[in-house]
């Protein structure tokens, strides 16, 4: 029955809050005269009076005190302080009107107390309530440690109390001072007695609670902590715990930074806003997960007119609204001042990027779009080409013939030495860009004179973790369906980057460019898929299933490498990268052809790929792309 009335509705719970409080009510008066008369009391005469206006002095004070507002299961000393100034102010009002009206036979001490005695049923009722039901989570799902005992920590244990899902057994901090004394009645350890606390406690998740922990220490925690059977988990945002739309028992799986490996990298703020704060700026490919979180980067640098373009209509409403909501919000926000403006269009639509320039004179243009998935376009390479390269070539012909002072084309590792032709078709967009800078002058006139040309640069990175066909999500939602995580090869690696260092990567490149540049970013070391699989069942507090461990949780299938898919990538075609203005982005000038040659083989591949003629795209791509070898020549 007491468990049933956890899933009553709240009024009813409130109903009977009300009740029980009256029936103590009278309880504590028949107390407060038993006491006074020294016997056992049944009141008479004018004594009715004062059981009735007892109840009906205390609700209305009681109500507006916000006694019944309050939830029991989370009730703690701020709950309990409430109900003493209740009871007071309700016992002053007694008491002042036992002394005004001086009934026979009601002695005016028991305006002193009843309230008092109403006050100890009153608190002891709230306790044993709170006491029930924090006793419940002795038997819930997840054991939990909190690693950081400082005041994070203490508010996360505080919002737990009365938490069914989760039973706090202990906090966790590298501060020796803090070993040995407790919490909320939870004790704090150090580090070192963690797998032997784990294996007696039963812990089920470690929620780590380090809001202000550098990234090298979170990774070191993070390493020490995969090493135990137990899920890592982390709070919500600051952001999104203010404003309500989750709470403290929302935990978190581990943030994909944690996941990367390696610190990210830095931005200069000053190369963030260059070519930004009050400008033009067009962004093709707004949608996507790289054109997105660089309007939102881009919007932070305070630009005139934010230009937001894709051809999918969700993709663009979504960042449009998003960006929108970030305007209007009632915080001073120096965004307030940008404009934006949604343009539903493909960039292989010549006419319609011809129109837009045109109309909006973007100073810096931004072009993200394209098809990237790199089986996709394998399968449907006339598609990927007519996109990826012509749809490039649209886009920076409309931006030299309509005076765009900056061009930045984001590109890819998988354009080094390609295998596919989605690598292939970003590497014929780098070359286009740099036969464009190298020209003496541009084969596209600009629309008015005086024009000066834009400068042209592209930025290479790697893969993005958490973008759309990302690994990340995809071992997410295999590990929470059981299994089993996919790799395709034992020993494939990849480059991995952040969404948001790609991101500033790109805009602090455009800043740098001087014409016809490459950039591309010192990432350290490459990391092993089936080591990032590996690292992610861990952190799920599970095992991997193999022949030395047959009763693993979560086994890892090997599937075979994709059409078009390389064994590792690279950033690099030539040697000795030059350094520039930031210490982590490198600048790279490597062989093209001029434009003279390579226009005619242009115009031969956008006739093979009008013609949807795969064997004869590809057969240009080698002549184009030099290093490009198919990874399936039967089929090329």
């Amino acid at each position: 029955m007491l468990i049933q009335a956890l899933t009553w509705p709240r009024a009813v719970k409130q109903l009977v809050a009300v009740t029980l409080d009256a029936g103590l009510g009278l309880l504590a008066m028949w107390l407060a005269f038993s006491l006074r008369l020294d016997i056992l009391h049944w009141p008479e005469g004018l004594q009715w009076r004062v059981y009735l206006l007892g109840p009906c002095i205390a609700f209305p004070v009681f109500v507006h005190m916000g006694l019944y507002r309050a939830i029991f299961r989370y009730n703690g000393i701020t709950a309990l302080l409430t109900t003493g100034r209740a009871v007071t102010t309700y016992g002053l009002l007694l008491l002042a009107l036992l002394l005004l009206t001086q009934w026979e036979g009601v002695p005016r001490s028991v305006g002193i107390l009843q309230p008092l005695i109403l006050l100890l049923l009153i608190g002891t009722s709230r306790a044993l309530g709170w006491l029930w039901l924090s006793g419940r989570t002795r038997n819930a799902p997840h054991r939990l440690l909190i690693y950081g005992a400082g005041g994070a920590g203490a508010q996360t244990a505080a919002g737990l109390a009365g938490a069914r899902q989760y039973a706090l057994r202990g906090f966790v901090d590298d501060d020796p001072r803090k070993t040995g004394s407790s919490i909320n009645g939870a004790r704090v350890y150090g580090p070192c007695a963690l797998p032997t606390l784990v294996q007696r406690e039963g812990i089920t998740d470690v929620l780590l609670a380090l809001p202000s922990a550098s990234q090298e220490r979170r990774r070191d925690i993070i390493k020490q902590l995969s090493e135990l059977p137990v899920r890592i988990r982390t709070l919500p945002s600051l952001t999104d715990l203010a404003s309500g739309r989750v709470g403290v028992t929302d935990f978190q799986d581990l943030d994909i930074v944690d996941l990367l490996g390696r610190a990210p990298v830095a931005p200069d703020q000053n190369l963030l806003e260059r070519n930004l704060r009050g400008a033009v700026v067009l962004v093709t490919g707004a949608g996507g997960s790289i054109g997105s979180e660089l309007c939102r980067q881009i919007l932070r640098a305070q630009p005139s007119l934010l230009l937001l373009l894709d051809h999918s209509e969700y993709a663009l409403y979504s960042i449009h609204q998003e960006l929108q909501a970030t305007i209007a919000a009632p915080q001073d926000d120096p965004a307030a001042c940008c404009t934006l403006v949604p343009l539903l269009a493909s960039v292989t639509d010549e006419a319609r990027m011809a129109r837009i320039c045109r109309k909006y004179q973007p100073q810096s243009i931004y072009h993200a779009a394209a098809y990237k998935h790199v089986p996709m376009v394998e399968a449907n390479a006339a598609e990927g080409i007519y996109n990826n390269v012509f749809g490039t070539l649209s886009v920076v012909r409309a931006a030299i013939e309509h005076g765009a002072r900056h061009f930045v084309l984001i590109s890819t590792d998988k354009a080094v030495r390609p295998t596919n032709v989605m690598g292939a078709s970003k590497r014929i967009a780098e070359q286009m860009l740099q036969a464009l800078s190298a020209c003496e002058a541009p084969p596209f006139g600009a629309a008015h004179a005086g024009c000066a040309r834009p400068r042209l640069s592209m930025v290479r990175f790697g893969n993005v973790l958490g973008s759309s066909g990302s690994v990340i999500p995809l071992f997410r939602r295999q590990i929470a369906a059981g299994g089993p995580a996919t790799v395709t090869h034992p020993e494939v690696t990849r480059y991995f980057m952040t969404i948001p260092e790609a991101a500033q990567l790109v805009l602090q490149a455009g800043a740098m460019a001087e014409g016809g540049d490459l950039f591309l970013l010192d990432m350290g070391e490459p990391i092993r898929i089936v080591d990032l699989a590996r690292r992610m069942v861990a952190l799920s507090g599970l095992t991997v299933r193999d022949d030395k461990h047959p009763t693993g949780d979560i086994a890892i299938q090997f599937t075979g490498l994709r059409p078009g898919e390389k064994l590792y990538e690279e950033l690099l075609i030539g040697d000795n990268p030059l350094p520039t203005a930031h210490p982590r982005i490198l600048r790279a000038r490597e062989e093209h052809a001029p434009w003279e040659g390579l226009q005619p083989k242009l115009e031969a591949l956008r006739g093979a790929a009008l013609a949807d003629d795969t064997p004869a795209i590809k057969a240009l791509l080698r002549q184009m792309v030099p290093g490009y070898q198919p990874a399936d020549p039967a089929n090329s």
